[in-house]
C-alpha cells in the first residue's frame, strides 16, 4: 500500500549554506527496514525536483534505525543568499515527510488501535 512518510516514521532537519540535512527515523526495526528499501537517493531527487539542483546522498545508520539525507545545493545559496521566506533546512524534513512509498499493511505504526 502506499503511505506518506509521515505515517510510518518521524524526522529532523538542518541547513549549512546550500545544503539541507535530514534525519529520517523508522519507530521500529520493521519499518526501517522498508525505508531502506523504498527511500533512495534517485526517490527522493524527484520528491525534492523543483528544489534540490544537486546530488542527494543517503547514509544508512543502522545503529539508530535511521537515515541520513544530504540535499545538495537545495537552498538557493544559503540563509545569506537566498530569497526564501521559510526557514531553509529547519521545513525540509516535514517535506520529505510527504512523500508517498510502497510498505506493507502490517507495519506497527499501520496497525489500527
Amino acid at each position: 500500500m502506499r503511505v506518506p512518510l509521515w505515517k510510518i516514521a518521524h524526522a529532523r532537519s538542518g541547513d549549512k549554506a546550500d545544503r539541507a540535512d535530514i534525519g529520517l527515523f523508522a519507530w521500529d526495526a520493521p519499518t526501517y527496514a522498508v525505508l531502506k528499501r523504498e527511500v533512495t537517493p534517485e526517490r527522493v531527487a524527484a520528491h525534492f525536483r523543483d528544489q534540490c539542483e544537486g546530488p542527494v546522498e543517503l547514509w544508512p545508520l543502522d545503529n539508530i534505525l535511521a537515515l541520513k539525507i544530504m540535499l545538495n545545493r537545495a537552498l538557493q545559496g544559503g540563509a545569506a543568499r537566498s530569497l526564501r521566506m521559510d526557514n531553509l533546512g529547519k521545513v525540509v524534513a516535514a517535506q520529505l515527510l510527504r512523500m508517498e512509498i510502497e510498505a506493507p499493511a502490517d507495519l506497527p505504526r499501520l496497525q489500527t488501535k
